[in-house]
């Protein structure tokens, strides 16, 4: 893996309860630079063409660049792709702040979350510990609430 990436992608599918690392693949990480570049060709892989952005079939990739979590300017920022029911393409958001550099320093390039949880649910990642943690105590709550309570369980501001 050359030092740019992790070299993991984080694979939870919230049906199944299922959570798998896999091999990022390094020569589509050269060829398509960057989390909106590597999201979108994966996203065009994974989804067909034709599903329902709100059906379960869809997916949602969680996305760190090449230069997350250093010491570049700007480079607390990640990518989320996913099929928009807006235009029924793609749809890509950038957003920083920690959570990329976080999610890097996991050693995870990529979260991709697919299925769809029979409750309301939150992913806990904390380097090789991942889970898929109920949040029906969340559920309806403000956000500031949601954010205290979710700190307030992990242990770690």
């Amino acid at each position: 893996m050359f030092n740019a990436y992790s070299g993991k992608i984080l694979r939870i599918n919230l049906t199944t309860g299922s959570i798998t690392t896999e091999a990022l693949p390094v020569e589509k990480a050269r060829a398509f630079l960057g989390g909106r570049g590597l999201g979108g060709r994966m996203l065009a892989e994974e989804i067909p063409a034709g599903i329902d952005p709100l059906s379960e079939a869809n997916k949602i990739f969680f996305i760190t660049g090449p230069l997350t979590g250093t010491s570049a300017p700007t480079s607390g920022r990640y990518m989320v792709v996913t099929k928009s029911p807006l235009n029924n393409t793609i749809a890509s958001s950038n957003s920083g702040g920690f959570w990329g550099a976080e999610l890097k320093f996991a050693g995870y390039d990529m979260v991709i979350v697919e299925g769809k949880a029979a409750k309301p649910v939150y992913i806990y990642i904390k380097d090789d510990q991942v889970e898929i943690r109920p949040a029906d105590k969340y559920w309806g709550k403000l956000v500031s609430e949601t954010t205290d309570g979710l700190l307030a369980e992990a242990g770690d501001d």
